[in-house]
């Protein structure tokens, strides 16, 4: 009826204020009234049936679109790419930008991938007899000036094998010796990406297959911090062998990914505290990957490390820009829990990046119950309060 009485005055009405304003999450407006507030507004005093509604309103809104499941997925394009991503809308749009996407497919299919292929394999092959020589070389200067020209030239040479464009900015903040790097993970190739501009002695699990060999050869030459499974478990030795690191102010700076896991480059995630209990210099990173030439993500979960090489190798380029933050200590009364959400804030804030309070592992294991437990806490204190609860 509404329809066509106005179809037939022939005016268009102003829409609501309400509708005025875009959901800002996605598909719904979210509502973030606090739990007490709306609850209120239902009743005042004693528990309802009312009150079902609210917890079963936020339970749809989690289902429809929640801010945690969606950063482990490619970020939607506002544009198609030219590249077969994100969006199923952009696969076909006109028989024109059909014939340059299949144009495009040939450049990157054939000229493209076999000469960055050509390049990895330079670059990998490198790396592995470079530090396997330098290895062999006695603990001294020397040999950490030749380890150091190494790992740049390769990684240099793995920039080049994804048609990498990197801007560095504010390169007077750059990580120093003794130090502790720390930067929001996007994909494995962001250690790449800042080893393309300095040194860094890397922290993770020991691998098996093409990446172990690398590990055990690199290791020989610069002091990474390679942790077997049983070890990584073991919090303590973990940060008894980092802290161990930092104290030798003559080694490189230690690079670290606090968030654990692989975020869709929209968003930082909860920084784990580790990270900040060992002490020392923080020297923050912001990485922001320009989605436009390529996606940089890595969904772990849906394709294998082969084909996410081989996604990316087929991009038409990686564009990236990585800001170097001023260097940060934890403050005195302060804990790891605060220095590390200070940190990442900076980080959030200087690559334009979502800030999240939530921990990354949510990308495969199940929400705790500590979370639901402290909603129903917060819903039975204010049963207590109102006097429904004796």
């Amino acid at each position: 009826q509404w329809a066509t009485i106005r179809i037939e005055k022939g005016v268009k009405k102003p829409q609501p204020q309400m509708l005025k304003t875009p959901a800002a999450n996605g598909i719904i407006e979210r509502d973030e009234t606090p739990m007490e507030k709306e609850i209120a507004r239902l009743h005042r005093v004693d528990f309802e049936f009312s009150d079902i509604f609210y917890f079963c309103r936020k339970g749809f809104e989690a289902i429809v679109e929640d801010e945690v499941t969606q950063r482990f997925s490619s970020e939607e394009l506002v544009s198609w790419n030219l590249l077969t991503r994100t969006n199923v809308n952009f696969h076909y749009i006109s028989l024109r930008l059909t014939v340059v996407w299949v144009i495009g497919v040939i450049v990157r299919y054939c000229f493209l991938l076999p000469l960055r292929f050509t390049l990895a394999a330079i670059g990998i092959t490198s790396m592995i007899v470079g530090t396997t020589v330098v290895g062999q070389l006695p603990n001294s200067s020397v040999k950490n000036y030749l380890s150091e020209v190494v790992h740049l030239t390769c990684s240099r040479i793995l920039v080049r094998a994804l048609s990498g464009t990197i801007h560095y900015h504010n390169k007077e903040n750059k990580p120093q010796k003794g130090g502790i790097c720390v930067a929001n993970h996007t994909s494995p190739i962001d250690a790449i990406i800042l080893t393309n501009d300095g040194c860094y002695a890397m922290v993770g699990q020991v691998h098996g297959g093409l990446m172990g060999v690398i590990q055990r050869a690199t290791v020989k030459a610069c002091p990474h911090v390679w942790f077997e499974r049983s070890e990584i478990k073991d919090r303590h030795l973990v940060t008894k062998r980092l802290r161990e690191h930092v104290a030798d102010k003559s080694k490189l700076p230690i690079l670290i990914f606090p968030e654990g896991t692989c975020i869709n480059n929209t968003s930082v995630m909860m920084f784990k505290k580790g990270s900040f209990e060992i002490g020392g210099v923080i020297y923050p990173v912001a990485i922001k990957y320009d989605p436009q030439f390529g996606d940089a993500f890595w969904n772990s979960s849906k394709y294998n490390i082969v084909s996410y090489l081989l996604r990316i190798m087929t991009s038409w380029a990686i564009v990236c820009n990585v800001w170097y933050l001023p260097p940060m200590v934890r403050k005195e009364g302060e804990d790891a829990v605060q220095f590390a959400n200070r940190v990442r804030s900076a980080i959030a804030r200087q690559g334009g990046l979502t800030e999240l309070p939530w921990d990354g592992g949510l990308k495969r294991a199940k929400v705790k119950d500590t979370f639901k437990e402290e909603q129903q806490k917060n819903y039975s204190k204010m049963l207590v309060r109102n006097g429904s609860i004796g």
